[in-house]
């Protein structure tokens, strides 16, 4: 019997480490045809199947969830 992978987090080289503000999001892709964001104060995660992501990833290089001003 094997058992359940664990997530392997790691931070974006974008996210500058600061001991008075420590928000960054972390990513796992470890797990084969998972990603998970995981909020680095609160340990929330959410999770997205490789298929979610890569359409989230086409979505977001494209503008499609840029903020109007």
């Amino acid at each position: 019997m094997t058992g359940i992978p664990e997530f392997e987090f790691r931070t974006s080289s974008a996210c500058k480490y600061d001991p008075n503000d420590r928000r960054c999001v972390e990513v796992a892709t470890n797990v084969p045809g998972k990603v998970v964001l995981r909020n680095s104060v609160t340990g929330q995660t959410i999770e997205f199947t490789a298929v979610e992501w890569t359409g989230f990833l086409s979505g977001a290089k494209l503008g499609e969830f840029d903020l109007s001003a």
